[in-house]
């Protein structure tokens, strides 16, 4: 497997002022993929919902305050996942990747690193032991991923940086999923939907089953959410997310 991922390393095209450093090829490797992700995604001109004035304020309030409390309860372990991974494995600390917002704007998601470095170039020799449908990729044991990445993932640990993105006002803390643009072009007309709000770190899908749900399933729930979101449905599902992270942790 090493010799394949190897080969198609090699067959990655490289511009001409190809940088010479390995943090400055890694960083053009990255700059040139995400300009190639932006230049060629056309996901149409896609609806924005908003809820009533006083009710996107205080959703927005909640945001701000759950993200700063998040960073603050989280901030002992996150050091310490961060120290782990620069210890266990070769790399930086901090992922980063476009992803698709509200409305269809693109954006950037943190997330530490879980895995190894090139793991994006080595997708596409695991995509025939993809156990999801649709369009979205997701394999149990990934072997790009590492020993810490896997602890990470258990307790969602890796998804803390995404408080700053919910700062930022990219996310929200309640909201489906961020999908990347590759998935979204393959997305059916209805699945597009799910693209009328901010994307949340955590979703009515994440304590509806997870992993367990088809595609179209888990489209259909963020939908019901989308229809149905209130103030006291994202406290609700927050706390759930809760109880699902820390008491019958599955992984992300």
């Amino acid at each position: 497997m090493n010799a394949q991922w190897k080969a198609a390393e090699s067959q990655q095209p490289r511009s001409s002022a190809w940088p010479e450093g390995t943090r400055e090829r890694r960083n053009f490797r990255r700059r040139h993929e995400e300009d190639a992700v932006v230049r060629h995604f056309t996901p149409g001109r896609i609806p924005r919902l908003l809820r009533k004035p006083f009710d996107e304020r205080m959703h927005r309030s909640i945001d701000i305050i759950g993200a700063v409390l998040g960073l603050c309860f989280f901030s002992p372990l996150f050091l310490l996942s961060i120290l782990a991974i620069k210890l266990t494995s070769r790399g930086p600390v901090f992922y980063t990747q476009i992803r698709v917002g509200a409305a269809g704007k693109l954006f950037r998601m943190y997330k530490l690193r879980t895995m190894i470095c090139g793991a994006d170039q080595r997708k596409v020799l695991l995509l025939a032991r993809n156990e999801m449908d649709g369009p979205v990729f997701k394999i149990k044991n990934d072997p790009r991923v590492t020993p810490v990445g896997r602890l990470l993932r258990k307790f969602s640990l890796d998804e803390v940086p995404q408080f700053v993105n919910v700062l930022k006002g990219e996310m929200s803390l309640v909201g489906p999923r961020p999908p990347l643009p590759s998935e979204v072009k393959r997305y059916q007309r209805w699945h597009l939907q799910r693209l009328m709000v901010k994307p949340g770190l955590t979703g009515l899908w994440q304590v509806s089953g997870r992993n367990r749900l088809n595609f179209n399933e888990w489209v259909r729930l963020d939908i019901r959410y989308i229809r149905q979101r209130s103030l006291k449905m994202d406290l609700s599902i927050l706390l759930k997310t809760f109880r699902v992270v820390f008491l019958r942790p599955d992984g992300s």
